[in-house]
C-alpha cells in the first residue's frame, strides 16, 4: 500500500534482492548515474580490491574537492556492486554538502508559538561539552516527520555536512555526521536504507562491547549463498572471522564482525583486526553487509587515502600484539547464534511500515525525513533524523537510552 509524505503518495516494489534490496540491480545503477560524476566533482571510481590479499570487491570514489570527506567507499559481492556502493555513498554526500532545501534561523521557542513542529533539541546526539537552548537562534531544515505526519523543523547541523567552514565560527552544539544520510533509485528506498542505518548506529553505540558464545554467530551454520561465499573467501585468504548479533530491543537484525590475519599466514607486513557492522530486516543482508564492510575497512587502511583517519588508527592497523590478541579471541569463540528468518518485504513501502513500527514501539515518537533530492540531479537522496536514537562518536554525551543500559 503507498505511503503518504507530504503531499505524494509514494510505492516501490523491489526488483533486486541479490545480496542487497533495491529497486533495480546494482549494473542498472550505475548505467543510470555513471554520467553525473563530472558534474558531481567525482574524477573516477577506483577499483582497490587487488591491494589486499582477500579478493572480496572494493571501490573507491573519488570527489577532491569534497566539503566533507574525499573519498568514499563501496563494497560488495562483485565489482558492480561495490561500485554502485562506492557511487552512491559519493553522491549522497555531495547532496549532504549541498543541502538546498527550505531554511529558517529563528528560535525553537518562537517556532513553537508560531504553531511551527519542532524537533525535540534534548534528544539530538550533542557533543558533551555543549549546551543545548532553545532560546538562542538556530539555522533550521524544514521536513517530514512520518510518525506525526507533519512538517518539522530540525537543525541545520544535523542535516548538512558541509564542514568547511571559519575556524572562528563556533562549532553547533549537535554532532555533525553522515549517519542517516543515503541515496537510493528510489526515495522509499533512500528512506528504508538511511533508517537501518540509524538502527544500527544505535545498536552498536549500545552493545556491550564483548561477545559471548550466545551472541555469537554460528557462521557455519550460515545457508544464505552470498554470506558463505564471504566467508569461504576469508578463509582461503588465510583470515580470521567471527559475528556477534547486537540486535537492539528495535528488533530489527543487526551485526558486529571483525576479521584479522591467522598467525603465522604469509604476510609481508602486519595487519591489524578490522571491523564491520550491518543492519537490515533481512538478517542474511545485515551479516553480508558486516563481513564485506570489515573487508573494505581493511582496505581503506591499506590504501591510506581517506582523510578522515588519524595516525593512530594506522599505528594500530600495524601493531603485532593487537592482530595476535585478536585472532587469540576469534579462534576461542564458539559461534551459537544462527540467524532468524527475514522479516523484510517485497516492497520498500511495506519495509518503511515495519521500520516505523519498530521505532514507535520502543518509544520513538519522531522520525523526521529532510528530502534533499535535487530536481537537476535525479537522484534521490533522505536525510534521517531520528531523537533518541543513540550513536558512536567521540565527545559525544550519551543520550538516555545509552545511559539505561549502562546502568543495567
Amino acid at each position: 500500500m503507498p505511503v503518504r509524505i507530504g503531499d505524494q503518495l509514494l510505492a516501490a516494489p523491489k526488483g533486486h534482492t541479490a545480496g542487497t534490496h533495491r529497486t533495480r540491480s546494482p549494473a542498472a545503477t550505475l548505467q543510470a548515474y555513471r554520467p553525473l560524476m563530472p558534474r558531481l566533482g567525482i574524477t573516477r571510481l577506483a577499483d582497490v580490491t587487488g591491494l589486499d590479499v582477500v579478493g572480496i570487491p572494493v571501490v573507491q570514489a573519488v570527489r577532491p574537492n569534497a566539503r566533507s570527506v574525499s573519498v568514499s567507499q563501496g563494497k560488495g559481492v562483485d565489482r558492480e556492486a561495490a561500485a554502485a556502493s562506492a557511487l552512491m555513498e559519493a553522491i549522497e554526500a555531495w547532496h549532504g554538502e549541498h543541502v538546498a532545501v527550505p531554511l529558517r534561523y529563528e528560535r525553537a521557542t518562537a517556532l513553537r508559538r508560531e504553531g511551527e513542529a519542532v524537533v525535540d533539541l534534548h534528544r539530538l546526539p550533542r557533543r558533551a561539552d555543549a549546551e543545548v537552548r532553545e532560546d538562542l537562534p538556530l539555522l533550521w531544515c524544514r521536513g517530514w516527520d512520518l510518525l506525526q505526519d507533519r512538517p518539522t523543523w530540525v537543525p541545520h547541523a544535523c542535516v548538512s555536512i558541509d564542514f568547511v567552514r571559519d575556524p572562528r565560527e563556533p562549532l553547533p552544539p549537535f554532532i555533525e555526521s553522515t549517519s542517516g544520510l543515503a541515496s537510493g533509485n528510489h526515495l522509499l528506498e533512500a528512506i528504508v536504507h538511511a533508517l537501518c542505518e540509524l538502527i544500527e548506529r544505535d545498536a552498536t553505540a549500545r552493545s556491550a562491547g564483548t561477545a559471548d558464545d550466545a551472541s555469537r554467530v554460528d557462521l557455519a551454520g550460515v545457508t544464505d549463498a552470498s554470506c558463505r561465499a564471504v566467508v569461504e573467501r576469508l578463509a582461503a585468504a588465510s583470515m580470521l572471522v567471527g559475528a556477534v548479533d547486537i540486535t537492539s530491543d528495535v528488533g530489527v537484525p543487526a551485526y558486529a564482525c571483525r576479521i584479522v590475519d591467522q598467525p603465522g599466514a604469509p604476510r609481508w607486513a602486519a595487519r591489524g583486526a578490522c571491523g564491520g557492522y550491518g543492519c537490515h530486516l533481512d538478517p542474511a543482508v545485515a551479516l553480508l553487509r558486516a563481513l564485506t564492510e570489515a573487508v573494505q575497512t581493511r582496505l581503506t587502511l591499506i590504501a591510506g587515502s581517506r582523510d578522515d583517519l588519524s595516525f593512530k588508527t594506522y599505528e594500530a592497523f600495524t601493531d603485532p600484539q593487537g592482530s595476535a590478541d585478536e585472532a587469540a579471541g576469534l579462534a576461542s569463540g564458539l559461534g551459537r547464534r544462527a540467524l532468524g528468518s527475514t522479516s523484510a518485504t517485497d516492497s520498500f513501502e511495506g519495509d518503511l511500515e515495519l521500520l516505523l513500527g519498530r521505532l514507535r514501539a520502543t518509544g520513538s515518537s519522531s522520525a523526521v525525513l529532510v528530502d534533499l533530492t535535487r530536481a537537476e540531479i535525479g537522484v534521490p537522496v533522505a536525510r534521517m533524523i531520528v531523537p533518541g536514537l543513540e550513536g558512536r562518536f567521540s565527545g559525544m554525551a550519551p543520550g538516555a537510552r545509552a545511559r539505561a543500559r549502562e546502568g543495567a
